[in-house]
């Protein structure tokens, strides 16, 4: 026997936000109803789960101009970051999301390290553009200028 629910959160492989789904009665009593995932279908559950859509949407978009308005701060920038290196200009180590999140700290710009997105580290002086993911749709190059520090 099956019985029709109202999502109040997503579900993976069940569905989204105010989708109505036939689960097996045991699943809804045992586990999305408890946890507060769904609720029996009602005309005022229907209500509050539009409404609650609609904050939602407001808070994803909202979120997404801080980051584009944060994007285009970030593309704007020269990030010069001086490293130790020898005398063929590859470097004593390397430069890696750490470090230039920590360059872009000293700009004022916080961002935490998993969201600059490199295949490798940087091995050698020079200039290179690195992805920086500020949201899953928002991102942006970086402009990163490795230079030789003075000893």
């Amino acid at each position: 026997m099956s019985v029709e629910l109202i999502l109040l959160e997503d579900v993976k492989d069940l569905g989204k936000i105010g989708d109505e789904v036939h689960v097996a009665a045991g699943y809804a009593r045992n586990y999305l109803i408890p946890h507060k995932l769904a609720e029996y279908v009602t005309p005022g559950t229907r209500r509050r789960v539009e409404a609650r859509k609609l904050l939602l949407q407001k808070e994803h978009e909202e979120r997404i101009s801080v980051a584009k308005s944060m994007a285009e701060s970030i593309a704007k920038l020269n990030l010069v970051i001086p490293v130790r290196a020898g005398e063929d200009d590859k470097l004593y180590g390397s430069v890696s999301n750490v470090q230039i999140a920590d360059a872009l700290a000293k700009e004022n710009i916080e961002l935490e390290r998993n969201a600059i997105v490199m295949a490798q580290p940087i091995r050698e002086l020079g200039s290179y553009e690195v992805d920086v993911k500020l949201h899953a749709e928002v991102s942006v190059k970086l402009k990163v200028i490795v230079t030789r520090a003075d000893a």
